[in-house]
């Protein structure tokens, strides 16, 4: 049985989860109004998975997630709104610890449940396997806020883990011309601090752009990218229009689209296009790696894939590697769900399987 604690000050929400869950016949569940009452029921009822609701009177989401990880820490899947002030809060309970976020139901929402009930349920079983790495998290957080301090003691302004603004146009285009290569990175539940731990090891002058399929709704992905680009050296930002691959640069493909790359006059783009029904997840890894092998030598391409579940981009970057690419795959020790990077190595797809901490070493290593 799971032991699942629903955490939400919604009378109405919380009788909606306990029903999809009660249909189920592997969960043993229990309630909590607000973050105090989360932590006593924490203490006695020691579930193994959480939903939390981000907005709650009193003790606040965020701030009871922190006590759950500091006094027993438990696999929480948050339950935000889509908003981009839900995305700030959320990438943030990320980067805290929670594994997993799902979308609250919106409009009618004794209807809304019913469709999103199968999506739910499926996280909270993959969260309720999850490992958490709660030694590694907090060295991330510091290793942010150590950032943020040299920036300072140099003389420049700190840069900001959140924006909280809506996405603005960037003021220049990178330089169009030929790449030499190209980093592809398919990610998942667990996926933002993964990315975070991936591309702020990486060099301002790595010379091969790097595009990321992370699942996530649209109105997320932005605000993801725009807190990567405070965490790295390398510019990151969300490609919402066709823009031409260039070195120093991450793309973050918009959500509740997928992403793919194209061959125009001036060289490659990446690109946003809308969802195919063939790809279950979005942006779909598949179809990136699918495009990108249509236009690029795959000696010029190298896969990473890290955590998540399901087995999106598993098939393709084991497609890149018996062509002559080479990938990664994050290892089970350090994955949060070792769902598609552990696919791709059941499919032996992956030339390296690497820790999460390892993965830019040795992608530096590949890339000339």
């Amino acid at each position: 049985m799971i032991r699942l604690l629903v955490v939400d000050d919604s009378a109405l929400m919380r009788k909606l989860l306990g029903g999809v869950f009660a249909q189920e016949p592997d969960f043993e569940l229990a309630f909590a109004r607000d973050g105090d009452q989360a932590l006593a029921e924490h203490a006695r009822f020691r579930p193994d998975v959480i939903t939390l609701d981000v907005n709650m009177p009193g003790l606040d989401g965020l701030a009871c997630l922190d006590r759950i990880m500091l006094d027993r820490p438990t696999p929480v899947v948050m339950v935000s709104s889509l908003t981009a002030d839900g995305a700030e809060v959320t990438l943030d309970a990320m980067e805290r610890g929670a594994v997993d976020f799902v979308a609250k139901p919106g409009g009618a929402v004794s209807l809304e449940i019913d469709r999103l009930g199968p999506l739910i349920v499926q996280k909270v079983r993959a969260a309720a396997r999850a490992r958490l790495r709660p030694t590694l998290r907090l060295a991330e957080r510091i290793r942010a806020r150590s950032a943020s301090s040299a920036r300072v003691a140099a003389g420049l302004p700190p840069r900001r883990a959140s924006v909280p603004s809506p996405a603005t146009p960037p003021t220049s285009s990178p330089a169009p011309g030929p790449v030499e290569g190209v980093v592809l990175v398919g990610t998942s539940t667990g996926g933002p601090p993964a990315l975070d731990a991936l591309l702020s090891r990486l060099p301002a002058d790595f010379p091969w752009p790097v595009v990321v399929a992370q699942h996530m709704p649209g109105s997320f992905t932005g605000p993801l990218a725009r807190r990567l680009d405070g965490l790295c050296a390398l510019r990151v930002q969300e490609a919402t229009r066709p823009m031409p691959l260039a070195s120093g640069n991450v793309y973050v493909g918009r959500g509740d689209a997928d992403v793919t790359l194209a061959r125009r006059p001036s060289g490659l783009v990446v690109q946003p296009v809308p969802v195919h029904a063939d790809y279950l997840w979005h942006p779909s890894v598949d179809r990136l790696v699918a495009s990108a092998l249509e236009l690029v030598q795959p000696s010029r391409l190298i896969g990473v894939l890290m955590t998540g579940m399901g087995r999106d981009g598993a098939a393709t970057m084991a497609e890149l590697q018996a062509k002559g690419g080479r990938t990664i795959a994050e290892s089970e020790e350090t994955a949060v769900v070792w769902g598609m990077p552990g696919e791709l190595v059941r499919a032996g797809g992956a030339t390296v399987v690497s820790p999460l901490d390892d993965i830019a070493d040795a992608l530096l290593d590949m890339v000339p």
